[in-house]
């Protein structure tokens, strides 16, 4: 397949892209600067700007573009940042597949399952309803304006992440510091679910989502044994033979944080990859220890 990516340098599209190639596939990677390759087409998704012919002959498009939610404390002018990063992005990919006359076979754009909000224990499949907050407004907006191509008649996947856990980014990377540093600890009582997922994990199943035409709207992608953080914290620290007993009070947190800390940090979400597990995917990692164990032992 030829396929395009929005957002291929980041965190996820840096692990994804050459496994595309390897799989075969023709990638070709969006950019907010001239293009200086073959394989990179420029454009502006703050205006709206996308050269007509970047989406001719493409076959699959990647939507991963948007701004780092956990980037730093949420202003006004970051929350404004996060979203529409998001929908600018979104919106202007829709459009240009709309005015193709060969359209892509599918879409696949990525969401959050921070649109479940903070839930406590409730477990959550695709089916549940949005939660309340900053986090579910951003994914509402972001799949809404997604789903744009669906009515255009390309099948469309929303992929709804959970913590990525990779060796080179993500959430992971910032609490390795302090867990290092035998630091580390639980967030608040620790009592809140933290759906994770391997970055192979991850990208094996948007390579599974790129072939089973069977998928079609919402997706989990996360493991199918979430933890709560106190377990999390835990097993983070038991494999890395340091202690990881001192905790972050939530005071402490929303000094450092303010409202970020609530529903990314103390946020509680049980999600459950069911499409997923329907359609047959297997999880390379399907448990939290082995997962870190992987990702931080093995040689590079």
């Amino acid at each position: 397949m030829k396929i395009l990516i929005a957002g291929g340098s980041g965190f996820v599209g840096r692990a994804l892209r050459p496994q595309l190639k390897a799989a075969g596939h023709e990638v070709v990677v969006l950019v907010r600067r001239a293009a200086r390759t073959p394989d990179e087409v420029s454009w502006r998704p703050e205006a709206g700007e996308l050269a007509a012919g970047a989406l001719e002959g493409v076959d699959a498009v990647i939507n991963l573009a948007g701004e780092n939610i956990a980037g730093g404390r949420w202003t006004a002018a970051r929350r404004e940042r996060i979203l529409r990063s998001r929908v600018d992005a979104t919106r202007t990919l829709v459009v240009a597949i709309g005015k193709l006359s060969r359209r892509p076979r599918v879409f696949l754009s990525a969401s959050a399952v921070g649109y479940y909000g903070d839930r406590g224990d409730e477990i959550l499949p695709e089916q549940s309803n949005i939660g309340h907050g900053f986090l579910p407004e951003v994914c509402l907006a972001w799949e809404t304006h997604a789903e744009g191509a669906a009515r255009n008649g390309v099948r469309t996947v929303l992929l709804r992440f959970g913590m990525v856990l990779g060796r080179e980014g993500g959430a992971l990377a910032k609490q390795l510091p302090l867990f290092k540093l035998g630091l580390g600890g639980p967030l608040g009582d620790g009592q809140q679910w933290v759906s994770w997922i391997a970055m192979d994990d991850l990208v094996a199943a948007i390579l599974h989502a790129l072939q089973d035409e069977t998928m079609r709207g919402a997706v989990n992608i996360v493991a199918p044994n979430p933890v709560r953080n106190a377990d999390f914290t835990r097993i983070l620290g038991a494999v890395l033979r340091r202690p990881a007993k001192l905790p972050a009070p939530p005071w402490a947190l929303h000094l450092a944080f303010g409202d970020m800390a609530s529903e990314v940090l103390l946020g509680s979400t049980r999600a459950e990859p069911r499409v997923l597990s329907r359609a047959g995917f297997k999880f390379l990692h399907p448990e939290l220890e082995p997962a870190l164990r992987s990702i931080l032992l093995a040689r590079p």
